[in-house]
């Protein structure tokens, strides 16, 4: 087993990169796209490992990319692409690396300038792109220039040489694109970054963004990028401008000052139809919309777009007016369905309420019959909720949809009994109000970022969801903003970190006693250049922070903001989200009966569910000496002609291999730090690979930096055919 450091080599030399390229490689033995394909399938020919020898994996190389524990709460959840033996990745820090796909040997690095913007935001994958031989005359085919790897950092389009590791200075301003071109001017100091890679057609690079989500965040809009020049070929208003289709879902005067229905989970591309296929998140802000009464178009959308030119082809909205924060959170998986005697194009959609829609490519119908489940209750003032919501009838959901309280202990199940007492729950699609309620599944899921893989051959989907239980309740502030440290608060900070500075225990940190642990100065770099999961707050201006801060380190039992008497009229009073808390027992563990994260097999033919099992462990569970209650898992599966799935996900730091057909665990090994990320796998010199991200930096997890390679013993692989013949 091989190991190598981030200071292996420096940024340049194409010597070692030219010896270790092995140009004729079969694209079905590489992994060169994100998450596998264009279509997001998650899936592979390979089956050298197989059910029967998957039990002699054995750790190959491991790779430190540098960041990690040392640099704070980071994470790492890059899932890498290799192309012709080369294996490209990102750090913690946002570095990018090029490695021998073999040996984890570093051929290069590039460390991104300290630009404006630059966060250690999550960064989930790369892009790499080589010219057609049809494609730009100004880009000669032998050109180093004509093999890019794009991704960001930041606020930043980055084109980097694959071969040199160095910026590509034709590429937009000296190698960069700032993501905020094609937004209106004054969003140009607003957070805009992108954790999901961007996808291509032809020489066009199509990306979202992630955004704040609170009044005043940026649109999300879809653009199209030149990917020779950086120049912007198209924009998609996810938020019509005046005028534009969708535009009458939003209320008069709303559309200049609405942010947010953007995509960040990823975008599939149909390159055979010229369809690119866009999920998009709810609007801003994300529990409230007084300011956005209607449907809101399109967020919480799919739509189908010209991939060339960006015009909609279709569109499908999954939730009017969202208020439960229902982002679309997986990338869509492009699939093709033998249902009911007919070849079907599709499009699989899943959601954070744990339901997987089904679309026909070409022209949006659903392939599974659709009804309405009413929404319930009036809200808080000024509030006009939709009336209903879709979901589908088939398949079944794939995440619990009924809360029911834990029964892991008398005493536990006693003490959440008495914490629910007066909050409202049971119906999916409840109106939140300053009562309180229990959002189930949470508001992570249901599905997550990870997504789903797809087994083409027998029309399977796998998917893994998130089953715990969210506190959804709204605080009442004066609608005038600029009242004080305690509502600025309240406005920026209370959707994580909770309207008592109390966090969520375990995920969220809470920030009483802050001093304890950060000087104010580092706290007001860390607001205004943020870190981790926490977002920058550049534009909001620097006595505002300062303010904020004042009032986080001072306020030892913060007082909370009610309306005196009988409730505020519309137009006097906000509303504002009590803080991104889970709802725990007293340990800290969900307050929801297990399995509090599974893994399910859906067959598409039947359009029902074939298995469905527990995911992984909490590590405190595991030190009861207990196991079998499943965790919450970030990251997505990948499934092999091998008959095997694989995934990492859990904050037990596992990577597990199942039988795909049965769901039983066949191999499973402990990585350095949690893997939350989704792995790859791939074949170099006749020996295939399982490599994954271990990141942390989620769960209460230690962060981490290493990239972990598994193989079958070398002479083992040579006995073993890489792809198993059509018959088999």
């Amino acid at each position: 087993m091989s190991f190598c450091l981030a200071a292996c080599q420096p940024n340049g030399d194409t010597g070692r990169y030219d010896e270790v390229e092995k140009p004729t490689t079969s694209a079905a033995l590489e992994w060169r796209s994100y998450l596998g394909d264009t279509g997001f399938s998650h899936a592979s020919v390979l089956a050298q490992i197989n059910t029967t020898n998957v039990g002699d994996l054995e750790e190959v190389w491991r790779f430190d990319a540098g960041g990690g524990a040392d640099d704070g709460a980071t994470q790492m959840q890059c899932s890498p692409i290799v192309v012709k033996g080369i294996l490209y990745c990102t750090s913690p820090l946002l570095h990018v690396f090029a490695l021998d796909a073999a040996t984890g040997e570093q051929l290069w690095r590039f460390q991104p300038p300290a630009d404006r913007g630059l966060l250690p935001n999550p960064n989930r994958g790369v892009v790499y792109w080589e010219l057609s031989d049809n494609g730009d005359a100004a880009l000669p085919k032998a050109s180093y220039e004509s093999q890019r790897i794009l991704y960001t950092a930041g606020s930043f389009l980055y084109a980097i040489n694959a071969r040199t590791g160095r910026l590509i200075p034709s590429f937009g301003n000296n190698g960069k694109v700032d993501l905020h071109e094609g937004l209106p001017e004054r969003f140009a100091d607003a957070t805009v970054i992108a954790t999901t890679p961007g996808s291509v057609y032809e020489n066009l690079l199509l990306i979202g963004s992630r955004v704040d989500e609170f009044r005043g965040a940026a649109p999300g809009h879809i653009r199209a990028f030149d990917i020779v020049t950086g120049a912007l070929r198209w924009v998609f208003h996810t938020i019509p401008q005046p005028g534009e289709f969708g535009a009458d879902s939003w209320p008069d005067g709303s559309l200049a000052s609405a942010g947010g229905a953007n995509s960040w989970a990823g975008i599939a591309i149909d390159e055979q139809r010229g369809l690119a296929f866009v999920p998009t998140g709810s609007p801003s802000f994300d529990f409230y919309g007084d300011d956005r009464h209607g449907d809101n178009l399109f967020a919480n959308s799919l739509i189908a777009l010209n991939a060339k030119t960006g015009e909609r082809i279709w569109h499908y909205q999954f939730v009017r007016h969202d208020l439960w924060d229902r982002d679309l959170p997986s990338p869509p998986n492009l699939i093709t369905l033998e249902y009911e005697g007919k070849e079907i194009p599709a499009v699989a959609q899943a959601t954070k309420t744990g339901h997987l829609f089904v679309f026909h490519r070409e022209t949006g119908a659903p392939v599974f019959p659709l009804y309405e489940e009413p929404v319930m209750g009036a809200g808080v003032a000024g509030e006009q909720p939709a009336d209903s919501q879709p979901l589908p009838l088939r398949p079944p959901p794939f995440a619990q949809q009924k809360f029911l309280p834990t029964d892991r202990t008398p005493e536990m199940a006693d003490a959440v009994q008495r914490r629910i007492t007066d909050l409202d729950r049971g119906d999916t699609f409840m109106v939140p109000s300053t009562r309180g309620m229990v959002l189930y599944p949470g508001m992570d899921g249901g599905a997550e970022w990870g997504g789903a893989a797809y087994d083409a051959r027998e029309q399977r989907l796998y998917i893994n969801s998130n089953e715990v239980p969210y506190l959804l309740q709204l605080t009442a502030v004066p609608k005038d903003l600029g009242m004080g440290p305690q509502v600025g608060y309240l406005a920026l900070c209370s959707g994580c970190h909770g309207a008592d500075l109390k966090g969520d225990g375990v995920s969220v940190p809470g920030l009483l006693q802050l001093s304890d642990r950060l000087s104010p100065f580092e706290a007001y770099e860390i607001i205004t250049r943020g870190r981790g999961r926490m977002p920058a707050f550049p534009a909001i201006p620097w006595y505002a922070r300062a303010a904020i801060l004042w009032y986080v380190f001072t306020a030892d039992e913060p007082s909370e903001i009610e309306p005196d008497g009988e409730p505020a009229a519309a137009g006097e009073t906000a509303y504002l989200n009590a803080g991104f808390q889970k709802l725990t027992d007293p340990e800290g563990l969900p307050a929801s009966k297990p399995p509090w994260g599974s893994l399910t097999a859906i067959d598409l033919t039947r359009a029902d569910i074939l298995w469905k099992i527990p995911l992984g462990d909490y590590p405190v569970i595991l030190k009861l000496g207990q196991s079998g209650y499943g965790a919450e898992n970030y990251g997505g599966p990948v499934v092999t002609a091998g008959n095997l799935l694989f995934i990492a996900a859990t904050p037990d730091q596992m990577i597990r291999a199942y039988d795909k057909h049965s769901g039983e665990l066949l191999w499973q090994s402990k990585l350095p730090a949690a893997g939350f990320a989704t792995p790859i796998t791939y074949a170099v010199d006749g020996r295939q690979y399982i490599v994954v991200a271990a990141g942390g930096g989620k769960l209460g997890q230690a962060s981490g930096s290493s990239y972990v390679a598994f193989a079958l013993p070398e002479k083992m692989a040579r006995l073993k055919p890489l792809v198993l013949d059509a018959s088999d």
